[in-house]
C-alpha cells in the first residue's frame, strides 16, 4: 500500500503538468493575443496598448471570426460587452489579401469568371481560440 500512494501521487502531478501545456503552433501559422469585444461568433480587435507587444500586426477594428469548443465560446458570449483578450492561432499572412487602399479598406480579386459568388465565409478571416481573459474596460454598443 505505502508504494502505490507515491505512485498515485506521481501520476496526478504529471497528469497537472501535462494539461498546462500548450499545443504546438503549425509552421504556416501563429499564436496572437488580442484585446477586443465580441458580438456572438464575430471578435473585434480593439487598440493595443504599449504594455502589449506583438509580433503579428492586428489593426484596431478588424473582424475576426472566432473558431472554438462550445463551452469555451459559451463563457466568451457570456462576457459580451466586456473587453476581452481572446489567444488562439491564426494562419500567416491571412489578413493580408489584396491592396491597401487606406482606412483599414483592402481591394482584392473576386471570384473566377463562372464561379459565382463563392462562400460568403470565404474571405473572413478566422482564429481558432485556446483561450481567453476579461480585461479592463467596456465595449462600444452598436
Amino acid at each position: 500500500m505505502k508504494i502505490s500512494v507515491p505512485c498515485l501521487v506521481a501520476v496526478a502531478l504529471s497528469a497537472g503538468l501535462a494539461a498546462q501545456e500548450t499545443k504546438p503552433v503549425p509552421k504556416d501559422s501563429v499564436r496572437v493575443s488580442i484585446p477586443g469585444c465580441t458580438h456572438g461568433y464575430v471578435f473585434t480587435a480593439g487598440p493595443r496598448n504599449s504594455d502589449q507587444p506583438g509580433s503579428f500586426e492586428i489593426p484596431e477594428g478588424m473582424h475576426l471570426r472566432m473558431n472554438g469548443d462550445k463551452k469555451l465560446m459559451a463563457d466568451i458570449k457570456a462576457h459580451e460587452g466586456s473587453m476581452v483578450e481572446i489567444t488562439g492561432l491564426m494562419k500567416k499572412g491571412q489578413y493580408k489579401d489584396g491592396i491597401n487602399i487606406g482606412g483599414g479598406v483592402r481591394v482584392s480579386a473576386g471570384p473566377a469568371p463562372g464561379q459565382g459568388l463563392g462562400s460568403p465565409t470565404a474571405g473572413q478571416i478566422q482564429i481558432d481560440v485556446e483561450g481567453w481573459r476579461q480585461i479592463e474596460g467596456a465595449c462600444k454598443t452598436r
